[in-house]
């Protein structure tokens, strides 16, 4: 394929910037995402809002979720919008399927990310027969890696054989891997595109782990900077492959030679101008990887009105407000505007995470 020329692409993120401008004064609900769950039958080292045997005291119950759905079907175009299901794993919750069959009777389109080890053949036809059209499942590493990562003996086999599952009950639109790549599993890669694509998986999204939640204690674990390198010149190898396309996921800037070259558009952080999400205790966000501070949440659904909340709040995310210290002087600032909100640092008022002198000069 035919590659853009540095003049195109700063031409696109020029006017991809004036976009966000506009996004800022008028939002588009694009995704919307429920943590149906804090419960996680795993421990993964990098999970962003540390989530693994947690009560389910103060989570939202069925008819609470129900009532929520009912009442945004009522106030948005269903159509418009993705529904996004997570967790911790949203399928530990017994009444899943209820609540999902539900909201595809009032004609939702959902996905969900899921650690895939619960998935049996039942589960896969339920899952298509309550309307899931995609899913994201796991896989970090090859076998005894992605256990140790993920905390979970024999998590491998499971997530492997959910996905064989789901695949051969067919059905859904996308059935994609995720795999998060850290020091330990990045010499990895290779073998485990190989693995994949033996399975049958036809997209495979690479994503790196990122200085949030629980992968604050593991500091060890988080890629150095010629490991960034080979990471996205594997990344770029693959993103053509027509049995088994590699795309990097939606974070941070990537300068103007990889932005392009590596996923299907230019980096813009949809955290309160395309995503809202629902926590599992009904408090409103924007992105749920974004640090969860008590002056970040915009409401919750059990008092607050969705819609009002997302037409009225998310300030934060609608602001030029990152503009100061290095990325006040950046030249690249007005195509990342301060980079992914899920790693900014909110006390020190910088970006923990950026690519500049790493990936682009």
């Amino acid at each position: 394929m035919r590659r853009l020329s540095g003049s195109v692409k700063r031409k696109h993120m020029t006017e991809l910037a004036e976009y966000r401008r506009q996004l800022w004064k008028n939002p588009r609900l694009k995704f919307l995402f429920i943590e149906m769950t804090n419960r996680c039958n795993e421990h993964c080292l990098h999970c962003g809002s540390s989530c693994g045997d947690s009560t389910s005291e103060g989570m939202l119950t069925g008819d609470e979720i129900k009532a929520f759905l009912r009442k945004t079907a009522g106030q948005f175009d269903v159509r418009d919008f993705q529904l996004c299901i997570t967790g911790g794993e949203p399928l530990l919750r017994k009444d899943f399927f209820d609540i999902m069959a539900y909201a595809k009777s009032l004609g939702y389109s959902w996905g969900m990310t899921s650690n895939g080890t619960l998935i049996d053949k039942k589960t896969a036809s339920l899952l298509r027969e309550t309307g899931m059209k995609t899913i994201s499942v796991s896989i970090d590493g090859l076998r005894e890696t992605n256990d140790w990562f993920r905390q979970k003996k024999g998590g491998y086999d499971d997530a492997m054989n959910g996905i064989r599952n789901l695949i051969e009950c067919g059905g859904f639109q996308h059935v994609q891997v995720t795999t998060v790549v850290h020091r330990k599993n990045i010499g990895e890669l290779d073998e485990l595109y190989g693995e994949l694509k033996k399975l049958g998986i036809r997209s495979w999204r690479v994503i790196n782990m990122e200085p949030i939640g629980r992968a604050n204690l593991y500091p060890e674990l988080l890629l150095k900077d010629e490991d960034y390198v080979k990471m996205f010149g594997f990344i770029r190898e693959h993103y053509h492959d027509e049995k088994l396309p590699v795309t990097y996921g939606c974070s941070h800037f990537l300068g103007t030679e990889l932005e392009r070259e590596v996923r299907q558009w230019y980096f813009l952080c949809n955290a309160g101008i395309y995503t809202a999400s629902i926590m599992w205790n009904g408090d409103i966000a924007a992105c749920l990887d974004i640090e969860r501070r008590p002056e970040l949440v915009q409401g919750n659904i059990r008092r607050d009105d969705f819609k009002e909340v997302w037409e009225n709040k998310f300030e934060a995310y609608r602001s030029d407000f990152r503009k100061c210290g290095e990325c006040a002087e950046c030249r690249d600032y007005e195509f990342c505007a301060g980079g992914a909100f899920h790693t900014w640092n909110f006390d020190e008022n910088r970006q923990n995470v950026c690519f500049k002198g790493v990936l682009f000069k």
